[in-house]
């Protein structure tokens, strides 16, 4: 799914305007539409109580159109205008047909605010300004916000809260509506993505208001949402006379001394991945629990010290993965794989944080590489602290593209960074993933797709999406507060499966 900026966004209004083509207010009434069937969804008792508050631009004609749909139903309903000496024309036009149909529903607040009485199980509607907004609230707007935000009340917000920008992230020194649920049209917004703004957005879910499709085709973005329809088209089908060395021979450099675990749970996830043959490459102290462990693996000791000094055979393989419990002591390894391995390679963990202490090495990883870093493993790679998200993804499209990487920032709506600046938010995953384990096994997933010969954009998606999938079937069984590394490997197969369409 393709995401927008707030003025694309706009753009897309004004295209389908011109080219159903319909009319701004008619285009308002089918987004109230929307909205109305929504809170019908979630509200279906009737005498359910709400409270409207509406801002003066085509936001606030949103909640005044829904206002005039909910008479419909026997709900109890308060509306509030503000701004009205400088309403936009279409918000003007929902006043005057809420007042003409129901003349003593509105209250309209000028110049200040008072506090309306409404009900402790109230449900509030936040309509006061939505994703055009360029600049902090302030004045009359701020007050609402306040009030909002001191009620206990549950807060719907209508496509975005008032005072969050569309494009960024909250610092919390501007007001902005704190929601519950968000109800964002046509498309979720960039904001929603961003940890500092979870608090803020709460639940949030995607209604259709019939932007144009011919629009959206032809409109150029650099953001998008990773779904399951992305990820079906580009899962290969295995050849019925294929044999192991169909798929690919991957090099797994990963554990020291202490950290075996690392290296089995990333060698166990390629091997669950569809890779056809597999060495582990680590400290001769790690071989027995490796081999008992993973039994399908080759083990390559190449040291007999607590973590690797050297590298050979780097030419034998078909990809590496490279950093698992690897330790910082193994810079030689790096730089001797760097220095004569020319295939893209995985690069995780203790591998990034030896290219952060030795910042030429970012010059010499071959192109189209995919580093996996969390978010302190990538300021690291920066050598900067980093405002918020936003600015980490932006610095993560920097890097990318100056040195020709594949970027895969890990969290919350892993976002996938490309060489030529797209970014990708991962749509699958859950909360119990944040547990010791689950970047190696991330880890392990890229290696065995790049290894089996799919493109390292492919590579890099494939694996961020069915290693949230797999994470999510697996609370089929487990909690949040009970998932494992373990557990994901274990669900890989009904993560492929599902998205096969088995």
């Amino acid at each position: 799914m393709k995401l927008f900026t707030a003025n694309k966004i706009r753009e897309l209004d004004q295209y389908t305007i011109q080219h159903e083509p319909i009319a701004s207010i008619d285009l308002m009434e089918r987004a109230a539409d929307a909205l109305f069937e929504a809170i019908l969804s979630m509200y279906p008792v009737t005498g359910t109580k709400f409270c409207i508050f509406a801002g003066p631009g085509n936001n606030g004609g949103d909640a005044l159109a829904l206002a005039r749909k909910m008479q419909l139903l026997p709900y109890e309903v308060q509306v509030h205008l503000f701004g009205t000496d400088n309403l936009s024309a279409d918000c003007t036009t929902n006043k005057n047909r809420l007042i003409h149909q129901y003349p003593h529903l509105l209250t309209e607040h000028k110049h200040t605010f008072v506090e309306p009485v409404i009900h402790e199980e109230a449900v509030i509607i936040d309509g006061l300004f939505g994703s055009g907004l360029n600049r902090p609230l302030a004045g009359i707007y701020a007050d609402v916000i306040d009030f909002i935000n001191k009620t206990k009340n549950t807060v719907i917000a209508i496509d975005i809260p008032s005072g969050l920008f569309a494009d960024g992230c909250h610092h919390g020194e501007t007001p902005v509506v704190k929601a519950d649920y968000t109800l964002s049209f046509q498309f979720p917004k960039l904001a929603f993505f961003f940890r500092e703004n979870e608090s803020i957005v709460g639940d949030w879910s995607v209604l259709d208001i019939g932007l144009h499709p011919q629009g959206i085709e032809n409109t150029d973005t650099d953001y998008h949402y990773l779904d399951k329809l992305d990820i079906t088209s580009m899962l290969r089908k295995r050849e019925k006379f294929s044999h192991k060395g169909t798929y690919g021979h991957l090099a797994l450099i990963a554990g020291s001394e202490g950290m075996a675990g690392a290296a089995v749970l990333a060698a166990k996830s390629t091997i669950r991945s569809g890779l056809g043959l597999l060495t582990t490459c680590g400290p001769e102290c790690n071989r027995m629990i490796v081999q008992t462990a993973v039994p399908e693996a080759i083990y390559l000791s190449c040291c007999a010290g607590d973590c690797m000094t050297k590298f050979s055979e780097k030419n034998s393989y078909d990809a590496v993965a490279i950093g698992p419990g690897l330790g910082t002591g193994s810079v030689q390894v790096l730089t001797d794989l760097l220095d004569n391995f020319n295939k893209p390679c995985v690069v995780d963990a203790d591998a990034l944080n030896i290219i952060s202490e030795h910042r030429g090495m970012l010059n010499n990883l071959p192109r189209n590489s995919i580093l996996t870093p969390h978010p302190k493993e990538f300021e690291r790679l920066l050598g900067e602290p980093v405002q918020d998200s936003f600015v980490a993804m932006e610095s993560a499209v920097e890097m990318a593209c100056k040195y020709h990487l594949i970027i895969v920032l890990k969290g919350k709506y892993t976002r996938i960074v490309t060489p030529d600046g797209n970014v990708y938010f991962n749509s699958t995953g859950n909360p119990g993933m944040a547990t010791g384990g689950t970047g190696d096994v991330l880890t392990g997933m890229i290696g065995s797709l790049l290894a089996q010969g799919y493109e390292p954009e492919a590579a890099a998606k494939l694996g961020v999406f069915l290693h949230g999938m797999a994470a999510d079937i697996a609370l089929e069984s487990e909690s949040e507060e009970s998932l494992t590394a373990g557990d994901i490997v274990n669900h890989l197969g009904r993560a492929f499966k599902h998205c096969i369409g088995i």
